[in-house]
């Protein structure tokens, strides 16, 4: 017969942490409201980016410009350095890495840090550049470099979070420490389908940007033609950095969005699990009682025939 002292203890534990697991899914439903609100404010203007962008590029071809594939930096000015032979052999792939400030959020960190290493794996002297407490606090006890932790803006994204990061990341690309800078997110679908995506946002490459554009259902324009005023490389070099800008603050307010999700659904599971076993320890609990009351009543009936006789 189980112990009803005991009983009694796990249920009380497992009614408050059915407490909190409630609270939080209605914490994270909220959010979600917020971040879907959001996220369907931004995705025309973080896709508007990305085929302007392409668009501009389609129309001019080839850029002697820093932020394009194929530019030589060798023995070229970046910004008021030069870039020596030394350092150009020896730049980092840069991978921004957007995880959440807390946990509780199911598989959603997880996919991204296995999306991440699946990455570094594939590029040379990757170091990563983290958005988010839960992904600092990982690779912090890895072997994986870090450039630098933005913690705290993981939480509702604004414009000025998205500036702060992207002035870092161009400012190092122009200076030649960086050769690639990928960006890792979680893609929102929908509530159920929360898909870690890798995007490739410098050096700008033509192709990829096609590629991107095609699955999102867009189709190249022809016979688009631009006039840059005071020329086509002082142009790019101001539209780049809002560019990169736009990219980011898209990616923070889908990973907002997806980590919010993530976790209205992890605590929801949690709570019918909570539940189910709360509702099957309430079962024992009543099996054993009413078996101390049926063996004190069968002991009291005994005790009471042996005294008659």
């Amino acid at each position: 017969m189980a112990n009803l002292r005991d009983l009694r203890i796990r249920m009380r534990a497992i009614r408050q942490t059915l407490q909190v697991t409630k609270a939080m899914n209605l914490i994270s439903t909220s959010k979600l409201r917020k971040g879907r609100r959001l996220l369907e404010d931004t995705e025309p203007y973080f896709d508007r980016v990305q085929k302007t962008m392409f668009d501009v590029i389609s129309s001019v071809g080839k850029i002697d410009s820093i932020f394009f594939k194929g530019f030589e930096m060798k023995g070229k000015a970046a910004g008021s350095i030069l870039v020596n032979e030394e350092s150009a052999n020896s730049p980092h792939t840069a991978i921004v890495v957007i995880t959440s400030d807390k946990g509780l959020a199911g598989g959603y960190n997880a996919n991204i840090i296995r999306q991440v290493n699946e990455l570094c794996e594939k590029e040379k002297n990757p170091a990563l550049i983290l958005i988010g407490t839960i992904g600092h606090r990982h690779y912090s006890h890895t072997s994986r470099v870090i450039l630098e932790t933005f913690s705290c803006h993981s939480q509702l994204p604004t414009l000025d979070y998205a500036r702060e990061i992207s002035d870092y990341i161009v400012s190092h690309f122009s200076l030649g420490e960086f050769n690639k800078v990928y960006i890792v997110y979680t893609h929102m679908y929908n509530t159920v389908k929360l898909v870690p995506t890798v995007l490739h946002i410098l050096p700008l490459d033509l192709d990829k940007i096609q590629e991107e554009l095609s699955v999102m259902g867009n189709k190249k324009r022809v016979q688009l033609d631009f006039e840059f005023i005071p020329s086509e490389k002082e142009v790019f070099n101001a539209l780049i950095p809002i560019y990169i800008k736009g990219i980011i603050y898209g990616s923070m307010v889908e990973s907002y969005a997806s980590e919010q999700s993530a976790r209205m659904t992890a605590m929801s599971e949690a709570s019918k699990s909570a539940e189910d076993m709360l509702n099957n320890l309430q079962i024992i609990y009543n099996r054993s009682r009413q078996a101390g009351i049926t063996q004190e009543m069968s002991e009291i009936i005994g005790g009471s025939s042996a005294l008659n006789i």
